[in-house]
């Protein structure tokens, strides 16, 4: 935290924006710690807190627009590529979803005190439709919050924190590396985490092409639709059967356990699909596989997408 802190100290603003930037861009760079010690500098009288909190309020703003821009042109796909590439587990994007769902854009003004969610919230409200002076208000109010409350901790106990950097700095090099060790022990366990996630959900799949083709054939399996309520009215797998996550336990499926079972959702690496094939395994049916790619790859590869029928108005 003393590099940091000298860090902030010789160029300022420009770190506390690139910081802020990167962090909310989705690399794992906390920037938070960054803000705590922007505060103690505001004790110190080196910077004037509007000033800092309006750096870090436009930084997330601009990389917060960028995930929302990619969200408002690329829809829901950005969030399984985003997902894919970030260091917090796979259900970050259902849970984020689910509070987005529930609030709306105020959904905004907390996600970013909670890990993993800001860039996700972010490209999801472009998703959503939301109106972009709507998302920036509140997207604005949120970044404000969350760099307010870093900067405001930081200028608080600016005397322990200042406390805290005169021991790194009595240590040397030692604090140094203390301080880059502990940053790489935060990467390496949310890392440790997203595999540990993925390898409990590691089973064989079905490809679109083997499903399709047992279904041509007339073979058809049981095929089970899990996405949220929701999302279904974006089309599915024709004979697809709908049962969510929260139904699996209290579902009874009319079949003999060999019978081959496929199912899928929208999300990456499946992870809705195979919780509930572990679930449905752990009560005893055998032929069980989620669909590689879901309901993305199905419809990309040009096969039936059933609809739900229009109503007609009179």
């Amino acid at each position: 935290m003393s590099t940091v802190l000298a860090l902030i100290e010789q160029f300022g603003l420009i770190f506390v924006f690139a910081n802020v930037l990167l962090e909310q861009l989705g690399l794992p760079l906390p920037a938070y710690p960054t803000l705590l010690l922007a505060g103690v500098l505001i004790g110190n009288g080196q910077y004037p807190f509007g000033l800092l909190l309006a750096v870090a309020v436009f930084s997330a703003l601009l990389a917060d627009t960028a995930w929302y821009l990619a969200g408002r042109k690329y829809g829901k796909k950005v969030l399984g590529k985003l997902c894919k590439i970030s260091l917090s587990p796979d259900t970050c994007v259902r849970q984020t979803e689910a509070l987005y769902l529930k609030l709306g854009p105020p959904a905004l003004l907390v996600c970013k005190f909670i890990p993993g969610f800001a860039s996700i919230s972010s490209a999801l409200a472009g998703a959503a439709g939301t109106r972009y002076w709507v998302f920036m208000l509140m997207d604005g109010l949120g970044a404000a919050l969350w760099a307010g409350s870093a900067l405001w901790l930081g200028y608080l106990f600016s005397s322990a924190i200042d406390q805290l950097m005169l021991t790194l700095v009595e240590m040397g090099k030692w604090g140094t590396l203390l301080v880059l060790a502990l940053l790489a022990v935060f990467i390496a366990s949310r890392w440790w985490d997203r595999q540990r996630f993925i390898k409990s959900l590691r089973m064989a799949r079905i490809s679109v092409e083997e499903l399709n083709d047992l279904i041509n054939q007339g073979r058809m399996p049981v095929i089970l639709d899990t996405r949220a309520t929701h999302l279904v009215d974006d089309g599915w797998i024709p004979g697809a059967q709908f049962i969510t996550l929260e139904e699996v336990d209290s579902m009874t499926l009319d079949i003999d356990q060999d019978t081959p079972v496929v199912l899928y959702c929208a999300c990456p690496n499946e992870v809705t699909a195979a919780r509930v094939a572990k679930r449905l395994i752990n009560r005893g049916y055998r032929n069980i596989r989620p669909l590689s790619g879901g309901i993305d790859a199905w419809r990309d590869a040009g096969y039936v997408v059933a609809m739900p029928e229009k109503e007609e108005h009179v």
